[in-house]
């Protein structure tokens, strides 16, 4: 039987609330404030910044887990009550309980940020208080043990589609249990108010939960039906009458006949499946990677598109269902997949970013039957527009067709490029021809069709130095610990950039193998971890070999990582690529976790030595934005440098088996030897 009171089974505890409580704000925030709507990571680093500083703390520090629940609960309530929303037309509105106007950007990040870290930093308080009762290894392998447990159930309550009132009670249940409320006044109120303020977020009428977005369904407004997902808008339901007559006809008008076969990638609600059984298609297969989204068009589209048994719908990531199909179709319809959203808030990787690489439109010229058409459209910039467009031609080997709509949003236009799989397929009067220089075309090493140049843009520039330099000063002024006490630590430091390198390489990694759904995505989590807690495992029964001997075994497998590039697998069987990839992607990660686990085992203080590996892994966070200039593939060779970083500063601390050396100073809160 279970003792609850256990300081072991409350470390369990303490580090799934912890993980749990950082998956928890970054949906929450995103759900609420624009403004990190396509730099969802800002979060994340901030939640990085905020552990780092609460396992660097002493327990007379200004963290106490005993405020925890009363500063998660106020720090949601002002996420919620300042929420910035973008109107359905081109201008900005702010819904506050105060009616007031939208402040810049430079006033809510920060506000974000330290409010993050703030809250992160009073519970990661509570797990380190806990932490340094045990011998490192075993401390962080029951971390690692909660943590496992945090990712699996905040996937479960993600599968269900449960929504922030869920999270708040699991959250509130594991603040109680592991800090009841005769502990400390007000502990009762405080608790309540977590799951209080995040029901807001649930019982709100139109709002539904899905695994991606804080989706809002409004009402019909003249024959229109609203949809705004995460504070943006997104889509509309629209009659049969305004999808004819608007851009979505312009692929029709290129035909050279009714089509039989097609695939709409992005169905969404259902318009452009209407308007695919209006034109005479025979059969529709239509892949829509949110399942709220498609459940609405199923439920409220007028047309009632998805009840059609014409129609076969999907609940895939586009790419991925590309990659397993061995269908054709006469017509495949890119229907404004457009995510508003980051996968997993890592990687700088959107939903759809895999969808419009040079690789992913010559996945598309194999899918088209002889005199095939594919199309794609939606609001972009010019130069976005002629990036896919060269891609087009690139792959195609002949320039598409190019239709201007009739909207203007901001610099965004509403145009369609269409193109036959051969250059005779369709009736074309307006071939696309570039008005200057024509962008590359993005790559699956690089998938980033927005970027302008390879270049960092700015705005991440100048906030990601602002991150860097802010952390620096949380770290001095509120830890109480002086940088100085983590320079034993500094190799730990150098392996936290590195594992949150190696982590990101493999999350866009399986992305482009397997999808960009948020269900690969949680299973990659959940498999690193079990690397982790596998490694940790062997470790601890196991006489390692020497360090040098680890280090050498790490770099061999990066090396592998390198020469066998993602793009190799997806060629293979769904089964064999899967096993391949596993065994590529994190045999790395196994053998880092044992050079990990055999420095960590006799720190001589577990908190400030996990602190430090912590805070290199925000460090990691900042330095993963380097794969917008230069591809993920590179990331390796970020990894490797790292790595070998850390052995070169830490071989002092090590004899050959990997245990510390005497000189390595003890501090506060080290466990007894």
């Amino acid at each position: 039987m279970i003792d609850v009171r256990s300081d072991r089974f409350r470390l369990v505890v303490a580090s799934f609330l912890m993980l749990f409580a950082e998956l928890a704000l970054i949906r929450w925030v995103a759900a609420y404030q624009i403004y990190v709507a396509y730099f969802t990571n800002f979060i994340l680093l901030a939640s990085f910044l905020g552990i780092g500083v609460g396992f660097l703390g002493s327990r007379s520090s200004r963290f106490a887990f005993r405020a925890a629940p009363a500063s998660f609960a106020l720090f949601a309530g002002a996420v919620f009550a300042l929420r910035v929303t973008k109107g359905f037309g081109t201008e900005r509105a702010l819904e506050t309980l105060f009616g007031l106007p939208a402040p810049p950007t430079w006033v809510v990040l920060p506000v974000l940020f330290l409010g993050t870290t703030w809250v992160m930093a009073c519970i990661a308080r509570g797990v380190a208080e806990l932490f340094e009762r045990f011998e490192p290894l075993e401390a962080y392998r029951l971390d690692i043990a909660g943590s496992l447990l945090g990712i699996v159930v905040f996937s479960g309550l993600s599968f269900l589609g449960v929504g922030p009132f869920v999270w708040g009670v699991v959250l509130g249940g594991c603040f109680l249990l592991l800090s009841p409320a005769a502990r400390y006044a007000g502990g009762t109120a405080a608790v309540a108010a977590t799951a209080l303020v995040l029901a807001f977020g649930s019982l709100a009428s139109t709002d539904v939960w899905s695994p991606y977005y804080r989706v809002s369904v409004y009402e019909e407004r003249d024959g229109r039906i609203p949809i705004r997902v995460n504070s943006l808008p997104h889509q509309s339901m629209l009659p049969l009458s305004e999808i004819r007559a608007g851009f979505y006809s312009k692929p029709y008008t290129h035909l050279q006949g009714p089509p039989g076969s097609v695939l709409i990638i992005g169905a969404g609600n259902g318009n452009d499946v209407a308007l695919a059984l209006d034109q005479g298609a025979d059969h529709v297969d239509a892949v829509e990677i949110d399942p709220t989204l498609q459940r609405a068009g199923s439920e409220l589209h007028s047309s009632r598109p998805y009840q059609d048994p014409r129609v076969t719908p999907h609940i895939d990531d586009g790419r991925a269902f590309l990659e397993r199909s061995d269908d054709v179709y006469d017509l495949i319809l890119f229907a404004l997949p457009d995510s508003l959203t980051l996968v997993s808030g890592q990687g700088s990787l959107r939903l759809e970013s895999y969808l419009f690489t040079s690789e992913a439109m010559t996945s598309v010229r194999d899918h088209l039957a002889p005199g095939g058409v594919y199309a794609m459209y939606n609001y972009y910039r010019p130069d976005v527009f002629d990036r896919y467009a060269n891609t087009m031609r690139e792959v195609f080997g002949h320039g598409p067709c190019f239709d201007d709509g009739a909207e203007v949003l901001g610099p965004r236009l509403q145009s369609v490029l269409t193109i036959g799989r051969e250059a005779g397929d369709i009736d074309c009067t307006t071939p696309w021809a570039p008005a200057g220089e024509v962008p590359e075309p993005s790559t699956d090493d690089r998938p980033f069709p927005y970027v302008i140049g390879r270049m960092i843009p700015a705005f991440y520039l100048w906030w990601l130095g602002a991150i860097v330099a802010a952390s620096l000063v949380v770290v001095r002024v509120s830890s109480g610990v002086p940088l100085s006490r983590m320079r034993p630590y500094a190799d730990l430091f150098c392996m936290g950039a590195a594992f949150l390198l190696l982590e990101t390489k493999n999350v866009v990694q399986f992305a482009l193998l397997f999808g960009t759904t948020w269900f690969v995505n949680s299973l990659v989590f959940a498999g690193i971890l079990m690397a982790v807690l596998a490694a940790v495992e062997l470790a601890r029964r196991v006489r390692l070999p020497s360090p040098a001997a680890m280090y050498v075994a790490l770099l061999a497998c990066l090396a592998v990582a390198w020469l066998v590039p993602p793009a190799s697998l997806l060629g293979l069987p769904v089964a064999t690529r899967f096993l391949a990839s596993v065994a590529v992607a994190f045999a790395p990660v196994f053998v880092a976790n044992l050079i990990f686990a055999q420095r960590f085992r006799n720190v001589g203080a577990s908190t400030v030595a996990f602190g430090a590996n912590l805070l290199g892994a925000m460090l990691g966070g900042v330095l993963e934005y380097v794969a917008i200039a230069t591809g993920y593939r590179l990331l390796l060779v970020a990894v490797a440098f790292a790595y070998g970083l850390a052995f070169v500063i830490g071989r002092r601390h090590l004899g050959p088996d990997g245990s510390v050396h005497e000189s390595e100073p003890a501090v506060a809160g080290a466990v007894p030897r």
